[in-house]
């Protein structure tokens, strides 16, 4: 099994990884970045108190996949934090229907976030980079639908009904 750090990230030099970089000012904002080892973007700038809010619904996400894959999980903390390429996509998607969000908005972004399978997340990355994945894209094209779709209504609590009709929460 190969070595990694962080959030799953591949240990060895070059990879492709994504870095979140938590400045100790509260004034500097968080910074997500994908390194492909030879191409380096910035791809969404964040506000602290937006990361604050969106800080533990992500690193919960992610450890709980890791942790099915048996690999160690992450922390975040103050400085360079590596990411998996995927999750690091998916993280993007987060914080970019969150960026521009309000504190009212934010968790129900956050917990329709949750709700969205891995791949759901890795299409939404893809759609949106390709034409609106840097940090200066904000609310523009793929980003700005990403917004809308998660930040409209009530956070939701779907409910399924099993053939013998008894309700299964999400997840279950």
């Amino acid at each position: 099994m190969e070595r990694t750090t962080g959030f799953g990230a591949p240990a060895k030099l070059g990879a492709h990884l994504f870095r979140v970089e938590l400045p100790t000012a509260r004034n500097e904002p968080v910074s997500i970045v994908e390194d492909c080892g030879y191409h380096v973007q910035t791809r969404v700038l964040l506000p602290q108190h937006i990361w604050i809010a969106l800080a533990d619904s992500a690193e919960d996400q992610f450890n709980a996949r890791l942790k099915t894959l048996k690999l160690p999980m992450g922390r975040w903390h103050s400085g360079t934090n590596l990411m998996d390429r995927l999750l690091g996509k998916e993280l993007c998607v987060l914080a970019w229907a969150a960026e521009t969000a309000t504190d009212e908005q934010i968790l129900t972004i956050s917990n329709k976030w949750e709700k969205l399978h891995p791949e759901e997340r890795w299409w939404l990355f893809a759609m949106t980079v390709a034409e609106a994945g840097l940090a200066e894209d904000t609310e523009r094209g793929w980003r700005r639908a990403i917004f809308h779709a998660l930040s409209d209504g009530e956070s939701i609590q779907r409910k399924y009904v099993n053939p013998a009709g008894r309700g299964l929460a999400a997840g279950s």
